[in-house]
């Protein structure tokens, strides 16, 4: 112990926190322009009306799941690309991105022919009212057109975050928003002679951002990016050895992210079971702490990166004393997200086209958040950011599957379906579970189980 702490203190802990704002700003701020997208179909449609938000919510549930799918691609090529990407190979990089790619455009492709093809039937999974179906199904059938476009978007730039390249992403976003910011504005409330379209007005919007994001990607990516390019080669020709690396360290994670996100829409279908008041209420919440995590995301997608980076230089010790100090982070930044979300309720409440029962417990869902919040920042740092830094992609899988699947929608539904408990008490239940990972996570991350260099040497890598 006593020679960690003089290599501790022999750390410049200034450059540590240079380096790794470096990262976690641009990084938030991305998250926070994410967040925006949805946020501005949130406040615009809710002041449409609660039937109209709630269809455009449970609508955007396909897409959720669909986006968890494509970080759990990226987050899983993550663990193999920035550990290459401290062994500045990046050839293999190059093959990563080609089969991380191939697998986003292959689920986009379901995905849109779901919501294309089907989709009354994906809204009657979230509810059982006509009306807010009808709003998610004119959502769906636009909104499903721009699934491809967000595979090859999301893909590419989640794994340039990895090899540090982060700000080509923050401006592509940015832009994004703005547009879609003003065709919403325009097509849902029929400004400047353009008729009121509503729900499709917003459908619009998303699907013209996300368009302009992949063509701005793909000229950032044939034209300036001389580091890591995209061969169409490595989408079609699979080096062997690298896929089963990429199916051993990324498929956990994708079913980790699969099953997160079928948990949290599953969370999402039982309130939508309870009434659009409720609905409406969580979709607020949910984006309020979107909005209060975006900083505490940005740690740890900077914590795979950075940790990520030093385990594949071979400096355990480092990646030991760096691990820690995310630790602090995380769960500073957690209570600062939690304070942040109950100064914001009274504000919300105050600025949306809510009903009387819809306010009452949105003030109450806010309350649960800020809690929330501070569990999740911890977890997902731990899980995300260190664990998958050094290729232990297959704990936040058990853990998830357990806690959300084995407890909280469990006793969740039984509440809400079978004890006909009221909304608070469901809502309750189903937000117990990222309490219910502290403890185990921290115990994880006390083992050290979780550091090890995944790479291969090049010689390894060469194609059969």
């Amino acid at each position: 112990m006593k020679a960690n702490n003089e290599y501790t203190k022999a750390i410049n802990w200034k450059l540590f926190y240079r380096n790794v704002f470096a990262l976690v700003i641009p990084i938030a701020i991305q998250n926070l322009i994410n967040v925006g997208v949805t946020a501005t179909d949130v406040i615009m449609l809710g002041k449409v009306g609660e039937k109209v938000l709630s269809g455009a919510s449970l609508a955007g549930q396909i897409q959720y799941i669909m986006t968890l799918i494509f970080y759990g691609v990226t987050s899983g090529a993550t663990v193999l690309t920035a550990q290459y990407w401290g062994k500045k190979d990046t050839r293999t990089i190059e093959k990563v991105l080609g089969m991380g790619l191939s697998a986003g455009l292959i689920v986009a492709v379901v995905f849109a022919g779901a919501a294309l093809g089907m989709p009354e039937t994906l809204m009657r999974i979230y509810t059982s009212d006509p009306e807010v179906i009808a709003e998610g199904v004119k959502y769906l059938r636009i909104v499903g057109f721009s699934y491809v476009f967000m595979a090859v978007t999301q893909v590419y730039l989640n794994i340039m975050r990895s090899i540090e390249r982060v700000m080509v992403a923050t401006f592509i976003y940015l832009i994004s928003l703005l547009m879609n910011i003003v065709v919403n504005a325009v097509l849902i409330f029929g400004l400047f002679g353009f008729p009121v379209m509503g729900v499709r007005g917003a459908a619009i919007g998303t699907l013209c951002a996300r368009a302009a994001e992949t063509v701005m990607v793909l000229v950032y990516a044939i034209f300036r990016n001389k580091v890591v390019r995209i061969r169409l080669k490595d989408m079609v020709k699979i080096d062997k050895v690298l896929l089963k690396d990429f199916a051993i360290y990324s498929m956990p994670v994708v079913l980790n992210e699969l099953m997160w996100g079928l948990g949290t829409s599953a969370n999402t279908a039982v309130i939508g079971h309870l009434g659009s008041a409720a609905v409406a209420a969580n979709s607020v919440a949910q984006v309020a702490r979107q909005l209060a995590t975006v900083v505490t995301f940005g740690i740890s997608h900077a914590t795979a990166i950075y940790l990520g980076k030093t385990i594949g230089e071979g400096k355990m010790e480092l990646a030991k004393a760096y691990g820690k100090r995310f630790v602090w982070l995380s769960l500073i930044l957690g209570i600062l997200g939690g304070v942040l979300i109950l100064i914001s309720a009274p504000i919300a409440n105050a600025n949306l086209a809510l009903t009387g029962p819809a306010k009452n417990y949105l003030s109450f869902m806010f309350f649960v958040m800020s809690y929330f919040t501070v569990a999740q920042a911890f977890n997902t740092t731990m899980v995300v950011g260190v664990f998958r830094a050094g290729g232990d992609t297959k704990f936040g899988l058990i853990m998830d599957v357990s806690t959300m699947w084995g407890f909280s929608i469990l006793l969740g539904a039984v509440a809400a379906f079978i004890l006909h408990a009221s909304v608070p008490v469901v809502y309750v239940i189903l937000m117990s579970d990222e309490l219910i990972k502290v403890p185990i996570t921290l115990k994880r991350y006390l083992t050290y189980k979780w550091l090890r260099d995944v790479t291969r040497e090049q010689k390894e890598l060469e194609e059969m």
